[in-house]
């Protein structure tokens, strides 16, 4: 993978000549991002070397390079999940590139069903920790020390420093903001009421098929993370019936000025 990754790196820094320092993944319905970005390059992951190219709705599939005031950022606009049948090396292979192109500190965004009986639907939650109940590991197999240890320090994996300073952020816009923990389960389904439940009895506060290995991979090359998830339906007797994808798309955009303000002033303050 080491070569794919370097061969990736070479061409977008060929096109671009751009070092950044953020690296932002957007999420479903989370896209429109980029609007915030002064933006001086767009790559299609078409283009890309060994990029996969993202199959879902409400993801662009676009690597969109420039700056948020005076930081170096890189967006994804799309992102790829295992339940697509890619491997767990090919969905977080993206953030290996970041990482290659000088990034040190990754933002990601999802949508998440909520089991906190204190969410509701358009709750913008940091992410605090994770759970991973995903059926494979990104780091299984022979590891490279090129990329980082065998072993990973996972005691914070999602930046203390940058969550506090989100919250501050907040506080000053005036947005609420919830905390949690993340589980990541494979999908494509969304959750029985069964697996809600058990969502909330193993400790987790909201739960979704993304973001876990990315920051499993993004902490095994060092780099700081920090998580936010929009709450899009609630895990309970009396909402479950309704959930779509559609539907989650909804809520997301309607979350989404709120995430997008909280992303900008995080990486022009932090």
């Amino acid at each position: 993978m080491w070569e794919q990754v370097q061969e990736a790196v070479s061409y977008i820094k060929t096109k671009t000549n751009f070092n950044p320092e953020y690296g932002v993944i957007l999420g479903s319905g989370l896209g429109s991002f980029t609007d915030d970005i002064q933006i001086e390059f767009t790559l299609p992951y078409s283009e890309i070397p060994n990029f996969p190219v993202s199959t879902v709705q409400g993801h662009k599939g676009a690597l969109v390079l420039g700056t948020i005031g005076n930081k170096k950022v890189v967006a994804m606009q799309g992102r790829f999940h295992f339940y697509e049948g890619y491997s767990m090396q090919v969905v977080t292979f993206p953030v290996r590139v970041m990482k290659f192109l000088g990034v040190e500190k990754l933002i990601v965004s999802n949508a998440s069903g909520g089991v906190n009986p204190n969410y509701n639907v358009g709750d913008v939650v940091l992410i605090n920790d994770h759970v991973n109940m995903m059926p494979e590991h990104p780091l299984r197999g022979k590891n490279d020390e090129r990329f980082g240890p065998r072993f990973v320090n996972m005691s914070e994996a999602y930046s203390k420093k940058m969550i506090a300073k989100a919250k501050e952020i907040a506080q000053k816009l005036n947005i609420e903001v919830k905390d949690g923990v993340y589980l990541g389960l494979q999908g494509p389904t969304f959750e029985t009421l069964a697996e809600y439940k058990m969502v909330k009895n193993i400790g987790a506060d909201c739960v979704g098929m993304s973001t876990v290995p990315e920051v499993i991979v993004a902490r095994h090359m060092g780099m700081e993370t920090f998580g936010l998830s929009v709450i899009t339906d609630m895990g309970d007797e009396d909402n479950i019936e309704t959930i779509s994808h559609d539907e989650v798309l909804h809520a997301a955009k309607s979350a989404e000025p709120k995430v997008r303000i909280l992303i900008k002033e995080l990486i022009l303050e932090y």
